[in-house]
């Protein structure tokens, strides 16, 4: 086999292994190998006591060919989504991204959630571990849709997954309405509070935005108490720090007083208020995020594309198929018990066991039993035929338990049992009604525990444009047709964003718009104007045009691309007067014409309406004057 034969087949095996064996969740029990490895390991030495996490680590390297360390950190983690382990020590801090204890003084143990819900020995399919020494499940008995309550995030060879949790209450409420025929809508819910806006949330395949809770305490200070999933207290506090360095915020301080809870307080620079400060914190800081969510797990050893709405049909569907076979289970043993109990009260009632005293051996004693049990008339309230077994059972029967049975006592317990088959019974027959009462006491259960935490709402992105501070210093050359941040000398200067655009003008009619933040930046000679960009201000403008008479015209300059040369005149014109300010009117002084003085008038024209930037506009006089001065007023 050639070399690259062999690395083809050997990348695409390790790819597979990678995707199936680690990175990505199975569907049905919504865990990666090494989660469902440590909660078995956790179910194996549950004793009701809490264990050393690195006992259990131990335990579980058993099933996990991987190492130690991976194992402590996926337990960690498991354990600080707190719905499937309990935690004793320092499990590290989510809000401040802290690390855990060592394991050897940090301690765990199942939660009542995870032995209701999670397992099931007798409905468990196992097997060998990677030595062959041990068994292992393939897949936990999930009865909730733990896919959706953890949420996961797994990088694998060319693929990648990213699951948001939601409300454990919430997934419940919706399968009820599954079970019931109704649509269900879930949205994501975090242990770290915050808002979320989940108007682009697809069903669980779109993007989620995310924003921290800030209290404003007064004018003079902010306090940031909640703070967004996958955002910790440093990496926000870093992104602040960087915000404010950049000048894109202005804050005088930022003290951190968290400790179990988020308390972040920023106070705003002098002559900044809190709720500029507030809005600027979303704009240009992790106190606003955008996340966006794959979902794929794997099902039927292939990773799989789902929503929402398929994950939460496919757990309701799991959870009625593992009630029914719970059911049978229990039904079975009842029926077992009952026909148990059944042969006993035979075999004392009737006095069966008096057969045994003449028989010399044990097969005879057999033989004589089976006998006297197959013609008594109370076997037809047996559940199955006799066997040998049954008649072994009831030979090992101690002479105390027979010396003092009681008849009636025992015809109580068997109808005790009858009623109790009778109820599973009735329970197959209407499965979907039994899913949604276990469902509910599920609900009643431990709604109290997981309450929600992030508050759904709507928000829109703040428009950096409008929060960002003008503190960038623009200056311009009039003269020279130079603009920037960086012009030696004395010029004009104008106190821009860093988004803004300087819209110049020239003398000749052309017009640019460059962005602010050039250094230095040639837009052309003898400008008339140079100002911020905007689209809704009016030029009131007077030229002069080739035939060498004057026009006037207002307009806008409303599209434009940036760097790109535009004209505002007609080739050869030249701009006599041009102003952006509210004038009403305007001075015209007339040149000297041969046997008249020079004439000045004024002349109304906020009147006349707004044109295009290309248009010609009107004639300035009724007259062929030549206008040798023009002043707005």
């Amino acid at each position: 086999m050639q070399l690259s034969e062999l690395m083809e087949q050997n990348f695409i095996e390790y790819a597979s292994y990678v995707i199936k064996d680690r990175a990505i969740p199975e569907i049905r029990d919504g865990l990666k190998p090494v989660q469902r490895r440590i909660l078995h390991s956790l179910f194996e030495k549950d004793d009701g006591r809490f264990n050393k996490v690195a006992n259990v680590v131990g335990h579980c390297m058993q099933y996990h060919p991987h190492g130690d360390a991976s194992i402590y950190a996926a337990l960690v983690n498991l354990a600080n989504k707190e719905y499937f382990i309990e935690k004793q020590g320092n499990f590290g801090n989510i809000h401040t991204g802290d690390a855990a204890s060592a394991a050897r003084y940090i301690e765990c143990r199942l939660t009542p959630l995870a032995r209701e819900v999670l397992f099931n020995k007798d409905i468990t399919q196992y097997v060998d571990s990677y030595d062959g020494r041990n068994k292992e499940p393939v897949c936990l008995p999930s009865k909730v849709p733990v896919t959706l309550m953890l949420g996961t995030e797994g990088i694998a060879v060319g693929l990648a997954t990213k699951i948001l949790p939601h409300n454990f209450v919430e997934l419940l409420e919706a399968q009820i309405k599954v079970l019931k025929g109704e649509s269900a809508t879930v949205y994501p819910d975090f242990l770290q509070g915050g808002f979320a806006d989940v108007c682009e949330y697809n069903d669980g395949n779109g993007k989620v935005k995310l924003r921290a809770v800030i209290d404003i305490q007064n004018s003079k200070s902010l306090v940031i108490r909640e703070v967004p999933y996958g955002v910790t207290t440093e990496s926000l506090i870093s992104s602040i720090d960087s915000a404010a360095k950049k000048g894109k915020i202005r804050i005088s301080q930022i003290n951190d007083y968290t400790t179990d809870k988020v308390e972040i307080e920023v106070v705003p620079a002098r002559g900044i208020s809190a709720e500029e400060t507030k809005l600027a914190l979303y704009a240009f800081t992790d106190c606003e995020v955008s996340t966006s969510i794959n979902l794929i797990a794997i099902k039927d050893g292939k990773p799989v594309q789902f929503t929402v709405t398929e994950i939460l049909k496919q757990s309701t569907e799991q959870l009625i198929d593992l009630l029914r076979v719970e059911l049978q289970i229990e039904l079975n043993k009842l029926l077992e018990a009952l026909h148990e109990k059944v042969l006993i009260h035979i075999f004392v009632t009737e006095e069966i066991y008096k057969l045994i005293v003449p028989q010399t051996s044990y097969e005879a004693v057999q033989h004589a039993v089976l006998e006297a049990l197959l013609k008594s008339k109370s076997q037809k309230y047996l559940q199955r035929s006799i066997t040998v077994q049954d008649v072994d059972k009831l030979l090992q029967l101690p002479i105390k338990k027979l010396s003092k049975f009681d008849a009636t006592k025992n015809v109580d317990s068997l109808q005790e049992i009858k009623n109790k088959v009778r109820e599973i019974k009735n329970d197959l027959e209407h499965l979907t009604d039994y899913a949604i009462k276990y469902l509910e006491a599920l609900i009643v259960k431990y709604s109290a525990t997981y309450p929600r935490r992030t508050q759904i709402t709507s928000f829109d992105s703040v428009d950096v444009k409008t929060v960002a501070l003008a503190n960038l210093k623009v200056q311009y050359d009039l003269t020279k047709g130079y603009i920037g941040t960086e012009l030696s000398g004395t010029h004009s200067t104008l106190m821009l964003t860093a988004y803004d655009k300087v819209l110049c003008m020239s003398k000749n009619g052309t017009l640019v718009c460059v962005p602010a933040n050039q250094k230095k930046k040639f837009v052309g000679e003898h400008l008339v104007y140079a100002g911020k960009w905007d689209k809704q201000v009016v030029f009131s403008l007077v030229y002069k045009n080739v035939d060498n008479l004057s026009y006037y015209k207002r307009f806008r300059v409303e599209k434009l691309i940036t760097e790109k040369e535009y004209r505002f005149l007609p080739e050869g014109g030249e701009v006599q007067a041009l102003t952006c300010e509210d004038s009403s009117k305007v001075q015209v002084e007339f040149a000297a014409q041969k046997y008249a003085k020079t004439s000045v008038k004024e002349l109304e024209l906020k009147s006349r309406r707004i044109r295009k930037i290309s248009s010609i506009g009107v004639k300035l006089c009724w007259t062929n004057k030549i206008v040798e001065k023009v002043v707005f007023m």
